[in-house]
């Protein structure tokens, strides 16, 4: 990083967003891995290996709660043992690493409290910013999964039902009027249903800007799904957390492969 860069707290370059954008472009839809530092896994550096020599584009890191002292160190494993982007997915301002390449700078647009809209945005500020990582303007959508999740519960959320595309697409374009470089349409962690086809397919129609789905998706067909449907970017965690260790790689090989063939 430059010195004017470190001056501008590492946000002048975009490096790591203008990469995303680069490989929707070549590729269509993007596969990322989402590593919960909650969750023990003693193998997390030859998991983190096999995914990158899969073929996975890139990791997020973050938990609805933080129970554990990993965070930090799951962080820098992760950064360690792979070169695809290693991006932060805070659930709160407690989850901010300098050994991250950028944060997902989260609003909460569906939370009926303004702390998940704003405040803790406002807290974390002066910490990326002296920590120089690179924020992405992220609008957080919850979607309708069927069940209460930790995502909806620990952010006060209101889910938009599954069947109301359009107070979906307007909560999306609110998020691109507002200059937000990403949304992220979440089912949350363990949802029985995952962000429907046409409520995606819906979104893609009126906004440009690149969406990430996750919540709920259980096998590639279903990624495949999304990813036809408009989803830049497809996001697992638990299916792979609950997958025997010697399935792993066959698993994420399948979800690499239904993903990226959806060159749009």
């Amino acid at each position: 990083m430059s010195e004017k860069e470190a001056r501008l707290g590492g946000t002048s370059s975009g490096k790591v967003y203008n990469h995303i954008i680069n490989e929707i472009n070549r590729r269509g839809s993007l596969y990322f891995i989402l590593i919960d530092p909650d969750k023990p896994n003693s193998n997390l550096q030859k998991f983190i290996r096999i995914a990158t020599d899969c073929g996975v584009d890139g990791f997020f890191i973050g938990s609805s709660l933080l129970l554990s002292e990993n965070f930090e160190k799951c962080v820098k494993t992760v950064k360690k043992n792979t070169d695809k982007p290693v991006i932060i997915f805070p659930g709160s301002i407690y989850q901010i690493s300098k050994h991250a390449d950028a944060i997902l700078f989260l609003s909460v647009l569906t939370s009926t409290n303004t702390e998940y809209i704003i405040g803790q945005q406002t807290l974390a500020s002066p910490i990326i910013f002296k920590y120089g990582i690179e924020p992405i303007s992220t609008a957080y959508i919850l979607i309708e999964s069927g069940k209460m999740t930790s995502a909806t519960f620990i952010s006060q959320s209101k889910p938009i039902p599954r069947d109301k595309p359009d107070i979906a697409i307007a909560y999306s374009l609110t998020a691109q009027y507002l200059g937000m470089k990403l949304i992220y349409l979440e089912a949350g962690s363990g949802a029985d249903n995952s962000v429907p086809v046409e409520l995606i397919q819906g979104i893609k129609n009126f906004v440009k800007i690149p969406l990430i789905v996750g919540g709920g998706i259980k096998n590639p067909e279903t990624a495949f799904e999304k990813s036809k449907a408009g989803a830049d970017i497809i996001v697992t965690g638990n299916i792979l957390e609950d997958t025997p260790e010697k399935k792993i790689k066959g698993l994420i090989s399948e979800f690499v492969n239904a993903i990226h063939q959806n060159k749009r």
